[in-house]
């Protein structure tokens, strides 16, 4: 199956640099690209992409705005953003979570990086760049914020909120696994049902919930 991908840029550069790796993939196509925010709400609209690659700070209209129209159009809620930074530690990282972005990743991630980003996110996980995955999350869960809980939680075993908790802290299935004793595909079914019992989209979202229901306090 062929991921077919949108890649919203201000600097033509970029998109071009993007569209070149990206058409060395045999199983990714970019389909279109946007100069702005607004631009891609139209291209989004109009070609129906699997993923997008958004780029946080542009005229016009930024990446942030972008996805939080197309998170709340019931007919573009489905796709995949993965937003894209120049710098390590973006101040709208966690408002791009808590708006449904699948994927956080730095511009000058590897092409393997790249295809790889797009792959899992496609596939229903979430991805942060290797290099601010626990430092997103730790800035996440720090930053203060009005903190409650949530009745959803009360559908999850406590194994399934056990796992719940080392997603929240950044951990990929093997390392809960590893922690856990458990088989990864038996992770792997648990992190499905607590997505599925939380009508949550993906591991993105995972995070989010944990620590906005209360469910993960700073420093635990």
């Amino acid at each position: 199956m062929t991921v077919r991908v949108v890649v919203v840029d201000d600097q033509e550069m970029v998109r071009s640099g993007f569209v070149a790796l990206l058409g060395r993939e045999p199983d990714i196509e970019v389909v279109a690209t946007a100069t702005d925010g607004a631009d891609a709400l139209q291209v989004v609209r109009g070609t129906r992409p699997d993923v997008v690659l958004m780029d946080v700070r542009m005229p016009v209209m930024d990446g942030i705005e972008a996805l939080r129209h197309l998170s709340g159009d019931p007919a573009t809620a489905s796709v995949r953003v993965i937003m894209l930074t120049t710098f390590d530690a973006d101040e709208y990282v966690h408002e791009s979570l808590r708006l449904g972005a699948s994927g956080f990743l730095l511009k000058d991630a590897s092409p393997d990086e790249l295809a790889t980003a797009i792959r899992v996110v496609h596939a229903g996980d979430a991805l942060l760049s290797p290099s601010v995955t626990r430092q997103v999350i730790e800035q996440f869960a720090t930053t203060p914020r009005r903190r409650r809980p949530d009745p959803r939680l009360r559908q999850l075993t406590e194994r399934e909120r056990e796992v719940l908790q080392h997603v929240a802290r950044g951990r990929s299935n093997t390392e809960i696994a590893a922690e856990l004793f458990l088989a990864e595909q038996t992770v792997k079914t648990h992190v499905s049902r607590i997505l599925g019992k939380l009508d949550l989209r993906d591991r993105a979202q995972a995070v989010v919930f944990a620590y906005e229901s209360g469910l993960i306090a700073p420093h635990t």
